[in-house]
């Protein structure tokens, strides 16, 4: 299975010049003359960027999620091939609507006539997973029919993404075990992860249950709108939700023209995504353009629209406080702070000299701040930390490789939207607030609040506790640990007292200047 595989993507390769695309890309002369040899015999006419992009349509769903990342990255592409691979955010070739109708019935035991008034059989989004199909519920009441949109799963796709995943475990394998940073990258850790996102996809009560997490999560934002599922018609294979209107993130002219606030627009996406990453800890994890829209409904004007929830990114208390810890140092340009984080955390060898690491890690990040995003490329950023990173032996770590990867998308519709925008600065306020949080008065009380339920059920047991404490410890042992319980309780009660005469005078204090002052003011 593995090999027929390996050859149809060779073979697809080779149909559609994609081999001709990687030697011409070089800067070498005798390169591109073999390119030119391996071009004969091979109508390879079309524009290059459409032959890539129905090249990785016809490899299947893996291939597409590649192309729509790489679209997003106009600064990293020339512009014909990002404009070609923008078609496959949801322009990928739909599969017949008598196919999409046959799934629906078989999923709710109905005909499609039964279930709505209204059902439209050309999709209006066709992508690497899925499509959808607008359509009015039928509610039983006159009038009350809701707009919804029918999310439907392509057929056959478990199978082609399996024998995809399964070559792409065994070539993790060979990295593992041939190259010298196969250890430390972990590749069948990340393999692993990109297996669960994938097969997490191809359920969609799953991603009906991310949208509703991410509706209750963004609820008081004001920023996003995420739409309504309705549960009684969800399946593995079906999903029907609220219809959203609104224009797509990629028409900047439509959207200036709506008299939206595009640099606004670009603030708010970076206030979204730190928001869901660093409060929540749950985050969409496929931001391209074809999943987001922006409403000018009057009620929601200028809000962000998300769309497909099959691939959600989360990050445990632990995971939240280092990245944010590590974004407060960079934003602060304090690298000695990031070097010892990347200590205390593990990621590098605890034998790691700080000082080196510190002057590793500003060479890479102190030529981009105070610019522009437009000339700053976080691909060309990120490249440079993991050769820094391989001098260093940090360790990857998977769970952070899709936040990495939803980075990389929020950068590229940040620079689609305001060129200008400074990613650092708009983003340097939430994460300083944020920490605040966190180690201030709040979490304090945050924590205690929810231990609450565990502390009113220990109370109880605690005399019965404490009785059988003492009972085991020996008389000795009892009475001088009593003696320093007593003696810190006296310097407690010193404290208080010391405090509670201090209160006590500087509101004295205060009572008689306003009795001096009203005195001064009656007697004129």
């Amino acid at each position: 299975m593995r090999f027929g595989r390996a050859l149809t993507i060779v073979w697809v390769s080779l149909r559609y010049g994609l081999d001709e695309l990687a030697l011409i890309s070089f800067q070498k002369p005798w390169l591109s003359v073999l390119a030119r040899v391996a071009s004969l015999g091979r109508d390879l006419s079309a524009p290059r960027g459409q032959r890539l992009r129905e090249a990785l349509e016809r490899l299947g769903p893996i291939f597409v999620k590649f192309g729509q990342v790489l679209s997003t990255r106009r600064d990293l592409l020339p512009s014909d091939l990002a404009d070609e691979l923008a078609l496959l955010q949801d322009r990928v070739p739909p599969f017949p609507a008598d196919v999409a109708v046959a799934a629906i019935e078989r999923a709710f035991k109905k005909p499609v006539t039964e279930l709505f008034t209204h059902f439209e059989r050309e999709p209006v989004a066709s992508a690497s997973i899925a499509q959808v199909h607008f359509a009015t519920l039928r509610d039983g009441v006159p009038g009350r029919e809701r707009a919804v949109a029918v999310k439907v799963l392509r057929p056959g796709m478990l199978k082609i993404i399996d024998q995809d995943l399964d070559l792409i475990r065994m070539m993790a394998g060979w990295i593992e075990r041939f190259s010298a940073d196969g250890k430390r990258l972990k590749p069948r850790e990340v393999a692993a992860e990109f297996d669960k996102y994938l097969h997490d996809e191809l359920d969609l009560v799953r991603e009906a249950a991310n949208a509703a997490q991410l509706r209750r999560n963004m609820a008081n934002l004001d920023l996003v709108l995420i739409p309504e599922v309705f549960w009684d018609l969800c399946r593995s294979d079906v999903m029907v939700m609220e219809r959203m209107r609104g224009i797509p993130i990629s028409r900047t002219g439509e959207l200036r023209a709506a008299g939206i606030d595009i640099q606004k627009l670009a603030r708010d996406g970076v206030t979204t995504f730190f928001t869901q990453v660093f409060r929540d800890g749950f985050f969409h994890a496929d931001m391209h353009p074809g999943n987001i829209m922006v409403s000018v409904e009057p009620e929601t004007f200028g809000r962000y629209i998300l769309l497909d929830f099959g691939i959600v990114g989360t990050l445990t208390e632990f995971d939240k406080e280092y990245l944010a810890q590590n974004f407060t140092a960079f934003f602060r340009r304090d690298y000695k702070r990031v070097a010892q984080l990347h200590v205390e955390s593990g990621w590098v060898p605890p034998n790691t000299r700080v000082d080196e690491l510190e002057a590793a890690i500003r060479s890479v990040c102190e030529p981009y701040f105070d610019r522009p995003l437009k000339e700053i490329s976080l691909g060309m950023v990120l490249m440079r930390l993991f050769q820094t990173s391989r001098r260093f032996h940090v360790v990857i770590q998977p769970q952070l490789v899709l936040l990495q990867k939803t980075l990389l998308n929020v950068e590229g519709l940040g620079r689609q939207l305001d060129p200008d925008l400074d990613l650092w600065n708009t983003a340097k306020p939430f994460l300083e607030g944020w920490m605040h949080e966190q180690v201030g008065l709040k979490r304090f009380w945050r924590a205690l609040k929810d231990q609450a339920p565990y502390y009113a059920q220990m109370l109880p047991d605690l005399p019965r506790l404490l009785h059988g404490y003492l009972r085991q410890k020996p008389q000795d042992d009892l009475r001088r640990e009593l003696q320093e319980l007593a003696r810190e309780q006296r310097q407690t009660n010193r404290l208080i007292q010391m405090c509670l005469y201090g209160g006590m005078g500087f509101a004295l204090g205060m009572l008689a200047m306003q009795l001096v002052i009203r005195i001064r003011f009656l007697w004129g």
